[in-house]
């Protein structure tokens, strides 16, 4: 007997056992642990299958009805043609040619923007009304046939006008920063048509008007071809580049920054009711890590912001009119950061604190799931333009990324603002979580009491 077996003896240990030796796949030993893994293999996977189907499916189904959707995009059009003075006297020739292309675009059955014809009246006779009631976002743009349009063009070819202007006949008014997906993907490409349209209608019979009339068709050449055109003015355009992450794709990462806050802080916070030491009450626990949670967002959300501002996004210009097209105007001038920063923590607390709840509720690592679902429900409604998506998505306009995205455009482009609706919104969201939190935190300590977690 060896000594280290004579010493166990004598300490009245029994010798350890040796460890069970390593089997194949397929040994008889293993057929309950074999048959157990597989059962619960194949519910996990089936689980998976069912939740791609069912939440994936979102994303895609939110542009599932682009084409249907088209005339959701309103476009006023005006014919201001000879309607004004001091153009009354004048026979409107553009104008009426503008509106019958309308007329043939709306009957052909193809997809096409919504194309509305409103009178003059509408907008007390005023232009600028018009370009008003885009910013106001009533419409996603506007073509305005200006007063002076067929009196230009008849003077140009009797006088000999050379500094006649074509493009000086329209206008498309649009503003790409209220939602730049939609406008370079479908409006502008399909104005561009439209503008083609207008040219090939218009031309032939401009050409005919022109020499039944025995007018000059050499000295003002603009003036016969292309005759009229459009001005595209862009209240508030798009812009710079670097401007996009902010607005769109990097918000994703506010989602996914907030929902790693649980499992980065739950092991600290675990130490004030765990340990050697007298734990803390309940109530004071959850206090500590909801007020704890809001001073990460405070921080985390400082710091994303700061990547904006150190690729010089613009946080400091000052605000412009409505109706006048501006490049990079900023809502709240130098304050605008400030109100970014604010917009993006309220947002990350929104965001996060169900992110919160939810791993409490789910566990790890169901709780992953969750993350996958607030990511492609509040991108699906948040980056894309719900005017065009079914509308089961309804729900979406109080989804937090849309209201994200709708309250940053305001700040970086000063755009039609509904800041305080946006907020509103926001806050709802966190006033919800928050109310939900002790429920939840009591359902999770449930679960580790019944050995579920």
């Amino acid at each position: 007997m060896s000594s280290d077996t004579l010493h166990m003896a004598e300490a009245g240990d029994k010798p350890e056992a040796p460890p069970p030796t390593a089997v194949s796949f397929f040994d008889p030993s293993l057929s309950a642990v074999r048959r157990g893994v597989f059962i619960q293999w194949g519910r996990t996977v089936l689980i998976l299958c069912t939740f791609i189907l069912a939440i994936l499916s979102l994303f895609w189904a939110v542009q599932s009805r682009v084409n249907q959707n088209m005339p959701a995009l309103k476009i006023w059009v005006v014919d201001f043609d000879a309607q004004l003075e001091p153009y009354r006297n004048t026979t409107p020739i553009v104008g009426p040619a503008v509106v019958e292309v309308v007329n043939q675009t709306l009957s052909s059955g193809t997809p096409n923007l919504g194309y509305t014809i409103r009178t003059p009246a509408d907008f007390n006779n005023d232009p600028w009304a018009v370009r008003q009631s885009v910013y106001d976002e009533h419409a996603y743009g506007a073509i305005i046939i200006n007063a002076n349009a067929t009196a230009l063009l008849r003077d140009a070819v009797t006088t000999g006008n050379s500094s006649y202007d074509p493009l000086g006949a329209a206008e498309f008014i649009i503003i790409s920063a209220r939602d730049d997906t939609s406008y370079y993907n479908y409006i502008i490409p399909f104005l561009s048509e439209f503008d083609l349209a207008v040219r090939s209608y218009f031309g032939p019979l401009w050409v005919q008007t022109v020499a039944s009339e025995g007018l000059n068709f050499t000295a003002v050449p603009q003036a016969i071809n292309p005759a009229i055109g459009f001005t595209t003015i862009d209240l508030r355009p798009f812009g710079p580049p670097v401007i996009t992450p902010a607005v769109s794709i990097g918000l994703i990462y506010l989602i996914i920054l907030a929902f790693f806050n649980t499992p980065f802080m739950m092991p600290i916070h675990v130490q004030l009711i765990k340990g050697n030491h007298p734990p803390l009450k309940i109530p004071q626990w959850l206090l500590w890590r909801i007020l704890s949670n809001i001073a990460t967002y405070f921080f985390l959300s400082l710091f994303y912001s700061f990547v904006s501002l150190a690729f010089q996004i613009p946080f400091d210009n000052p605000s412009a009119p409505d109706t006048q097209p501006a490049d990079n105007p900023n809502a709240y001038g130098h304050a605008s950061f400030f109100v970014f920063w604010m917009l993006n923590w309220v947002g990350m607390s929104a965001l996060g604190f169900p992110c919160e709840n939810m791993a409490m509720i789910l566990g790890f690592p169901w709780s992953a799931l969750f993350l996958i679902f607030w990511v492609i429900t509040n991108v699906a409604t948040g980056f894309y333009a719900l005017d065009l998506a079914p509308g089961f998505f309804a729900w979406g306009y109080a989804w937090p990324l849309h209201r994200i995205v709708e309250a940053l455009r305001t700040i970086l482009f000063d755009k039609h603002s509904r800041i305080g609706l946006d907020f509103g919104i926001l806050f709802a969201w966190i006033a919800f979580s928050i109310a939900l939190f002790p429920l939840a935190a009591a359902f999770m300590r449930w679960k580790m009491k019944h050995g579920w977690a």
